[in-house]
């Protein structure tokens, strides 16, 4: 394939992957906008973030089978399609269950990265593999950045609709270039959808997250998150022995089990909670009063700005990637860019209430960030078969979903549990906030160590405890 050919390629899968990313967090800053204008309150304007979180988590390893079974190419289209009728149908909702599904139908186009990880490793040569999988595994954090940056001006100059009529455009186009640019996939699995499988998983996930997005404002300890929990477990307890007994499963759990995953998985989890938190943590910091004494009054539209210093270094390393990882390998990579995270947690956990401590913090979560997310992809990507490339990578972004949804609320609920004298947060909740993100990422440091390293990743053995237990006869 031509070095033009595959550069279209990679710039419609980034399209597409920077369109969705932004929408899942464009929404945020605009929130009360949205809620007074539908005539949902805060508590029912929360599930315009949790429908999205939900669908997406539930719907990309499915969509990520699919890919590896019937097409790469035809699902991403019909993912892309998906997304775009989702964000036409917010924009265009007149009540909040109108958005909420909406929302939902948004949550397919998570799919968009798996896809996009198997179309490169199938079509691009192979020394550009790990440079175009750092790339479209930065506009992850990159079109999170931006959706909270462009919020504001979007919804001061045109009203908060805009926030998804001007996606929906690019979408249009996006789709049409997706469904004329990608090339049939060379590689399939054929296989049927294991329905009981999925709706093990769709029960088994949805439970979970919305125990966790829900437990800021039911508490952790209270029945209704003890009791989801509790569900959770069993129900994902038998989705996993289900899979181990399949014939035809949804996730290949020995797949899951080969130390090259399952310690990849764990380390998005936990680089998940870092990313997300500081979505969550940083627009509300700078935008208290300044009365407070560490809040820098700003509004929803300079609230942003300040995410442009976490944003930036993304778009910067992100091409570079590649370059990294043929010097270092992708375990270095990842062990760098946690370091940077964690050292950018820990600065802001002691110093935080200047502009150029929030700016030299971000920035360091935004290279490491850069790092991070592409290093992810690429060790799932040489830990799998070809053929497996799609649900690998898929359950790998749900992990970083999880822990992202796990780290937002714990910081939330931290800063809400400590109030200054004006009954605003106090600044010892977002110190504690900050800390919690910086142990997060020394965990994760910890368990990248245990990733095989680059010679070893495809003969890593799986988890010698778990396989056996459920080995049938074939």
């Amino acid at each position: 394939m031509s070095d033009r050919r595959s550069n279209l390629i990679l710039a419609v899968l980034a399209l597409a992957g920077t369109t969705f990313a932004l929408l899942q967090s464009v929404v945020v800053p605009a929130l009360p906008d949205i809620e007074r204008a539908l005539g949902a309150g805060s508590a029912d304007g929360t599930w315009v973030l949790t429908a999205n979180l939900l669908a997406t988590a539930v719907l990309t390893p499915v969509l990520g089978r699919l890919g590896d079974t019937h097409g790469k190419d035809r699902v991403l289209t019909g993912v892309m399609a998906v997304l775009g009728t989702g964000t036409l149908v917010c924009a265009l909702a007149p009540s909040l269950p109108v958005m909420l599904a909406g929302r939902a139908l948004q949550g397919a186009g998570g799919a968009v990265f798996p896809l996009a990880f198997g179309i490169v490793r199938d079509e691009l040569p192979r020394e550009r593999i790990a440079g175009a999988v750092g790339l479209v595994s930065s506009l992850l954090g990159i079109g999170a950045g931006l959706g909270l940056v462009v919020s504001g001006p979007i919804v001061t100059a045109l009203g908060w609709r805009w926030l998804f009529w001007i996606p929906f455009a690019v979408l249009v186009l996006s789709t049409a270039l997706a469904h004329r640019c990608v090339p049939a996939s060379p590689v399939r699995t054929p296989a049927a959808i294991n329905v009981v499988s999925a709706g093990l998983m769709v029960a088994g996930l949805s439970t979970l997250l919305v125990a966790v997005t829900k437990a800021g404002s039911w508490g952790w300890a209270s029945p209704r998150s003890a009791g989801l929990l509790a569900v959770s477990a069993a129900v994902v307890g038998a989705w996993v022995r289900h899979e181990l007994v399949s014939d035809t499963p949804l996730v290949d759990m020995r797949m899951m089990a080969v130390r090259g995953v399952w310690t990849t998985n764990v380390a998005a989890f936990l680089l998940g909670v870092g990313m997300y938190a500081s979505i969550a943590v940083i627009p509300a910091l700078v935008e208290l009063p300044r009365s407070t004494g560490f809040g820098f009054g700003a509004s929803i539209t300079a609230a942003g700005l300040f995410m442009l210093p976490t944003a930036i270094p993304q778009l910067i390393v992100g091409p570079l990637t590649g370059h990294i990882e043929r010097r270092i390998g992708s375990r270095a990579q990842l062990l760098a860019g946690v370091a940077l995270m964690l050292t950018g947690y820990a600065a802001l956990a002691v110093a935080h209430t200047t502009a150029p401590e929030l700016i030299a913090g971000g920035a360091a979560l935004g290279v490491g960030l850069g790092l991070g997310l592409a290093a992810l992809a690429n060790l799932i990507v040489v830990a799998v078969s070809q053929e497996q490339t799609g649900v690998a990578t898929a359950m790998n972004t749900v992990m970083r979903t999880l822990g992202g949804a796990f780290g937002a609320q714990v910081a939330v609920s931290l800063i809400a549990s400590n109030h200054g004298t004006s009954g605003l947060p106090g600044n010892g909740g977002f110190t504690l906030a900050f800390a919690a993100c910086a142990l997060a990422l020394a965990a994760a440091f910890l368990t990248v160590l245990a990733i095989p390293g680059r010679r070893a990743a495809r003969k890593a053995a799986p988890l010698r405890a778990l396989v056996p237990l459920f080995r049938t006869q074939r």
